[in-house]
């Protein structure tokens, strides 16, 4: 299948070590003798701080995004160097530039694009622009629930939900740069137009992308109906 993977920038850089990089290349690696693979790397903490100086600078949030991007990229690069020759090593910035690299046969890393695009949507529009299988997006939760989970006790997981119901469900959420919801609304209007096979899981087992990819019972499902 041809796949792409968006892994949360707080899932690779929690204690700013290599460890999370390693699991997640060899499992990369293994998985690209069956599949044609596209990452998309978030930015995490490191971008949220940097966003946090350059806002408190008076800067807009187009300057506060541009610079959250440059973080991404920078993890992506981190995810080059220990992918090694199994990745096509330059980082596209645009979705021509990784439809261009992945002629090499090579795992396609990549971070954000442009301002107002989070990397959810990036790996969105890039599923769409590729014609990709299935999109896996790694996040910091077990998937989708029906209210933040770190607040709330009662918060119950969902398995299954369509592309409609989870754009209402996001509808007036704050979606200034840097600020970290379950996912963005631009992401959930390509998976609905683009019919996208979608799976939502916790990133935080790296194992768990290959559960997603095997289609096992994980994280949340967004479907189209």
């Amino acid at each position: 299948m041809k796949i792409v993977v968006a892994i949360g920038g707080s899932i690779l850089l929690q204690d700013y070590n290599s460890e999370r990089f390693r699991q997640y290349s060899e499992i990369l690696k293994d998985l690209s003798k069956e599949h044609e693979l596209f990452v998309v790397v978030g930015g995490g903490k490191p971008a949220r701080e940097y966003i946090s100086v350059v806002r408190d600078l008076n800067a807009g949030e187009a300057q506060c995004d541009d610079i959250g991007i440059e973080v991404t990229r920078i993890n992506a690069k981190l995810l080059l160097c220990a992918l090694g020759d199994f990745a096509y090593q330059r980082v596209p910035h645009n979705f021509q530039e990784a439809l261009e690299f992945s002629s090499t046969g090579k795992i396609i890393v990549m971070g954000g694009t442009e301002p107002a695009h989070s990397t959810d949507a990036v790996s969105a529009i890039l599923a769409e622009y590729i014609s990709a299988d299935k999109l896996i997006n790694l996040t910091s939760v077990d998937g989708m629930y029906t209210k933040d989970p770190n607040k709330y006790d009662d918060a119950e997981l969902v398995n299954e939900i369509t592309a409609s119901d989870l754009l209402e469900f996001l509808n007036g959420k704050d979606m200034k740069a840097g600020t970290y919801e379950f996912f963005d609304t631009t992401a959930v209007q390509m998976i609905k137009r683009s019919n996208l096979e979608t799976v939502i899981a916790n990133g935080n087992t790296p194992q768990n992308l290959v559960k997603a990819i095997n289609n096992e019972n994980i994280g949340t499902r967004v479907i189209n109906k």
